[in-house]
């Protein structure tokens, strides 16, 4: 895998949408297991489809599908094309809970810093994500989430950062597992790791400049350090 300093003229307010998800994903890449295979990804929740030129350049990945509900795809095309890799990215528009591609399609499903805002709920995953990867294929998931359930103050301090509904879409690392045993457990393969990306990451946001990542810093300072993280979860389709 190249540096990932390549990548440095994105650590900037235009395009980082939280925490360094180019941390994330390079983290999420050298963690995952040997017989990860990248031939055909989709890189769901994509954004500004920047994961999406960071796969298709350090992986060995013939072909990335850059799929996003919130960022149009001619938008996301004209990045690609942009960074030469017309060839190889095909942009998509479209809903995670509606997606327009065969099953058993994928050989990898990427998400990074944007699943835990679909797939929360209980039948999400074995529903509308698993069947499209291949048989001994891999989701690999890099989300926020808590080291422990927030109390007391913190809990509050907390809830004001996440705004009411968004506290609930933080899980501890053990929550995200029992929830894919349940849906998958008998056919699958999950592993859910911490991060080692958080201080840096969380760091590169709160420096870009954007009004976002200003505001976090003052809820980090407070206390909440303390208690998120980053969880990165690998599961295989197949034991």
């Amino acid at each position: 895998m190249g540096s990932i300093e390549k990548y440095k003229k994105y650590f900037t307010k235009e395009y980082l949408m939280g925490p360094n998800s180019f941390r994330l994903l390079d983290e999420l890449i050298r963690r995952c297991p040997e017989d990860v295979k990248f031939d055909r990804t989709l890189d769901l929740g994509c954004g500004f489809a920047l994961t999406s030129l960071f796969i298709a350049n350090e992986t060995d990945a013939k072909h990335v599908y850059a799929f996003d509900l919130w960022v149009p795809a001619t938008e996301n095309y004209k990045r690609i094309t942009a960074n030469g890799l017309v060839d190889k990215i095909i942009p998509i528009h479209g809903d995670a809970m509606d997606m327009p591609f065969a099953e058993d399609y994928f050989d990898s499903i990427v998400s990074v810093d944007s699943y835990h805002y679909f797939g929360c709920k209980e039948g999400i995953f074995a529903e509308r994500i698993l069947p499209f990867v291949k048989e001994t294929g891999y989701v690999m998931i890099a989300i926020p989430g808590l080291k422990e359930q927030p109390q007391g103050e913190i809990k509050q301090l907390f809830e004001t950062w996440a705004e009411g509904d968004d506290s609930e879409l933080f899980k501890t690392a053990k929550w995200w597992e029992n929830l894919l045993n349940r849906e998958c457990g008998d056919c699958c393969r999950i592993e859910v790791k911490e991060a080692e990306c958080y201080d840096i990451a969380w760091q590169e946001w709160c420096e870009s400049g954007h009004e976002y990542g200003v505001r976090d810093k003052e809820f980090l300072d407070k206390g909440l350090f303390d208690i998120l993280n980053f969880l990165l979860i690998y599961v295989r389709k197949g034991k």
